[in-house]
Protein backbone atom coordinates (compact mmCIF):
# COMPACT_ATOMS: atom_id res chain seq x y z
CA UNK A 1 0.00 0.00 0.00
CA UNK A 2 0.71 3.63 -0.88
CA UNK A 3 1.88 6.02 2.28
CA UNK A 4 -1.66 6.55 3.65
CA UNK A 5 -2.31 10.03 3.92
CA UNK A 6 -2.66 12.72 1.59
CA UNK A 7 -3.05 16.34 2.12
CA UNK A 8 -5.78 17.97 -0.14
CA UNK A 9 -2.93 20.33 -1.47
CA UNK A 10 -1.45 17.31 -2.95
CA UNK A 11 -4.05 16.05 -4.62
CA UNK A 12 -3.19 15.47 -8.42
CA UNK A 13 -6.32 16.86 -10.54
CA UNK A 14 -6.82 15.52 -13.74
CA UNK A 15 -9.26 16.55 -16.52
CA UNK A 16 -12.01 13.63 -17.85
CA UNK A 17 -9.94 10.82 -19.77
CA UNK A 18 -11.02 12.04 -23.34
CA UNK A 19 -13.62 8.81 -23.38
CA UNK A 20 -16.18 10.65 -20.55
CA UNK A 21 -15.01 14.14 -21.74
CA UNK A 22 -18.20 16.87 -22.61
CA UNK A 23 -19.01 16.76 -25.92
CA UNK A 24 -21.29 19.65 -27.74
CA UNK A 25 -23.71 21.99 -25.58
CA UNK A 26 -22.52 20.32 -22.51
CA UNK A 27 -18.88 20.99 -23.33
CA UNK A 28 -20.01 24.97 -22.77
CA UNK A 29 -21.43 24.23 -19.04
CA UNK A 30 -20.03 21.44 -17.72
CA UNK A 31 -15.92 20.88 -16.90
CA UNK A 32 -14.32 19.62 -13.72
CA UNK A 33 -10.84 18.03 -12.57
CA UNK A 34 -10.59 15.07 -10.19
CA UNK A 35 -8.17 13.51 -8.06
CA UNK A 36 -8.97 10.00 -7.88
CA UNK A 37 -7.52 9.43 -4.43
CA UNK A 38 -9.66 6.18 -3.44
CA UNK A 39 -7.49 4.81 -6.30
CA UNK A 40 -4.23 6.13 -5.08
CA UNK A 41 -5.25 4.25 -1.83
CA UNK A 42 -6.27 0.88 -3.31
CA UNK A 43 -9.59 1.66 -1.65
CA UNK A 44 -12.68 -0.56 -3.00
CA UNK A 45 -15.71 -0.08 -0.76
CA UNK A 46 -15.83 3.78 -0.07
CA UNK A 47 -14.87 5.96 -3.06
CA UNK A 48 -13.28 9.64 -2.50
CA UNK A 49 -12.19 12.07 -4.58
CA UNK A 50 -11.62 15.83 -4.87
CA UNK A 51 -13.00 17.39 -7.73
CA UNK A 52 -12.29 21.14 -9.12
CA UNK A 53 -14.76 23.21 -10.73
CA UNK A 54 -13.78 27.15 -12.89
CA UNK A 55 -16.08 29.26 -12.10
CA UNK A 56 -19.10 29.34 -14.15
CA UNK A 57 -19.23 25.69 -14.71
CA UNK A 58 -20.49 22.32 -13.58
CA UNK A 59 -18.66 19.20 -12.73
CA UNK A 60 -21.93 16.36 -13.85
CA UNK A 61 -25.19 16.72 -14.94
CA UNK A 62 -28.00 16.88 -12.29
CA UNK A 63 -28.29 13.24 -11.57
CA UNK A 64 -29.72 11.03 -8.68
CA UNK A 65 -27.96 7.55 -7.89
CA UNK A 66 -30.53 4.60 -6.73
CA UNK A 67 -27.70 2.91 -4.82
CA UNK A 68 -24.68 4.99 -3.64
CA UNK A 69 -24.93 7.55 -1.09
CA UNK A 70 -22.72 10.39 -1.47
CA UNK A 71 -21.53 13.39 0.71
CA UNK A 72 -19.39 16.44 -0.07
CA UNK A 73 -17.08 18.56 1.98
CA UNK A 74 -16.25 22.34 0.22
CA UNK A 75 -12.74 22.92 0.55
CA UNK A 76 -12.57 26.05 -1.15
CA UNK A 77 -14.52 28.60 -3.49
CA UNK A 78 -17.75 29.25 -3.26
CA UNK A 79 -21.20 28.70 -5.33
CA UNK A 80 -24.39 26.41 -5.29
CA UNK A 81 -25.85 23.04 -5.07
CA UNK A 82 -28.79 22.13 -6.60
CA UNK A 83 -30.50 19.30 -4.70
CA UNK A 84 -33.91 18.24 -5.86
CA UNK A 85 -36.62 21.23 -6.85
CA UNK A 86 -34.01 23.31 -4.73
CA UNK A 87 -31.39 25.22 -5.07
CA UNK A 88 -28.57 26.17 -1.60
CA UNK A 89 -25.95 28.67 -1.39
CA UNK A 90 -22.31 26.68 -0.48
CA UNK A 91 -19.13 27.78 1.06
CA UNK A 92 -16.10 26.00 2.58
CA UNK A 93 -16.97 23.66 5.47
CA UNK A 94 -20.27 22.59 4.15
CA UNK A 95 -20.85 19.09 4.65
CA UNK A 96 -23.78 18.15 1.88
CA UNK A 97 -25.33 14.83 2.12
CA UNK A 98 -26.93 13.03 -1.17
CA UNK A 99 -28.34 9.61 -0.22
CA UNK A 100 -29.50 7.37 -2.54
CA UNK A 101 -32.93 7.69 -3.83
CA UNK A 102 -35.10 9.12 -6.81
CA UNK A 103 -35.18 12.93 -8.29
CA UNK A 104 -35.52 14.25 -4.95
CA UNK A 105 -32.12 13.45 -4.11
CA UNK A 106 -30.95 14.36 -7.50
CA UNK A 107 -28.26 17.00 -7.33
CA UNK A 108 -25.82 19.01 -9.63
CA UNK A 109 -23.26 21.60 -8.32
CA UNK A 110 -22.61 24.93 -9.85
CA UNK A 111 -19.50 27.24 -9.12
CA UNK A 112 -21.22 30.79 -9.31
CA UNK A 113 -17.56 32.38 -7.68
CA UNK A 114 -14.91 33.74 -9.29
CA UNK A 115 -12.61 31.17 -7.80
CA UNK A 116 -12.09 27.78 -8.32
CA UNK A 117 -15.06 25.39 -6.28
CA UNK A 118 -13.11 22.68 -4.74
CA UNK A 119 -14.67 19.69 -2.78
CA UNK A 120 -13.91 16.45 -1.70
CA UNK A 121 -16.50 13.99 -2.46
CA UNK A 122 -16.80 10.40 -0.53
CA UNK A 123 -19.65 7.48 -1.77
CA UNK A 124 -20.70 3.90 -0.94
CA UNK A 125 -19.06 1.94 -3.83
CA UNK A 126 -21.67 -0.63 -4.45
CA UNK A 127 -22.02 -1.89 -8.20
CA UNK A 128 -23.95 -2.23 -10.02
CA UNK A 129 -25.54 1.27 -9.34
CA UNK A 130 -28.70 2.95 -11.56
CA UNK A 131 -27.98 6.64 -11.89
CA UNK A 132 -30.87 8.82 -13.08
CA UNK A 133 -30.74 12.01 -14.95
CA UNK A 134 -34.18 13.89 -14.25
CA UNK A 135 -33.31 17.11 -16.75
CA UNK A 136 -32.82 14.51 -19.58
CA UNK A 137 -35.14 11.66 -18.99
CA UNK A 138 -32.46 9.46 -19.10
CA UNK A 139 -30.80 6.70 -16.88
CA UNK A 140 -27.24 5.10 -16.96
CA UNK A 141 -26.41 1.53 -15.40
CA UNK A 142 -22.66 1.94 -14.34
CA UNK A 143 -21.19 -1.87 -13.04
CA UNK A 144 -17.68 -3.59 -12.24
CA UNK A 145 -17.15 -6.01 -14.55
CA UNK A 146 -14.48 -8.66 -14.26
CA UNK A 147 -11.28 -7.90 -15.09
CA UNK A 148 -9.88 -8.05 -18.62
CA UNK A 149 -7.27 -10.73 -19.39
CA UNK A 150 -4.47 -8.31 -19.06
CA UNK A 151 -5.87 -7.52 -15.23
CA UNK A 152 -7.37 -3.98 -16.28
CA UNK A 153 -10.48 -3.39 -14.33
CA UNK A 154 -13.27 -2.94 -16.96
CA UNK A 155 -16.25 -1.03 -16.08
CA UNK A 156 -19.97 -1.15 -18.06
CA UNK A 157 -21.72 2.29 -18.58
CA UNK A 158 -24.90 2.05 -20.59
CA UNK A 159 -26.93 5.30 -20.80
CA UNK A 160 -30.31 5.34 -22.38
CA UNK A 161 -34.22 6.05 -22.37
CA UNK A 162 -36.90 3.85 -20.19
CA UNK A 163 -38.79 3.85 -23.58
CA UNK A 164 -35.73 3.05 -26.00
CA UNK A 165 -35.14 -0.55 -24.10
CA UNK A 166 -34.92 -3.50 -26.50
CA UNK A 167 -38.05 -6.14 -25.99
CA UNK A 168 -36.37 -8.93 -23.55
CA UNK A 169 -37.37 -12.40 -25.58
CA UNK A 170 -35.84 -10.36 -28.88
CA UNK A 171 -32.01 -11.31 -27.05
CA UNK A 172 -32.32 -15.07 -28.87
Amino acid sequence: MTRPILNVADADLHPRPPQYAPTGAAAEIIDAKVAFVSRQFGASKLGYNVTAIPPGKRAFPFHNHHVNDEMFFILSGTGEIRIGGESHVIRPGDIISCPAGGPETAHQFVNTGTEELRFLAVSSMFSPDVVEYPDSGRFGILADLAPAADGQPRKLMYVGRENDSLPYWDSL
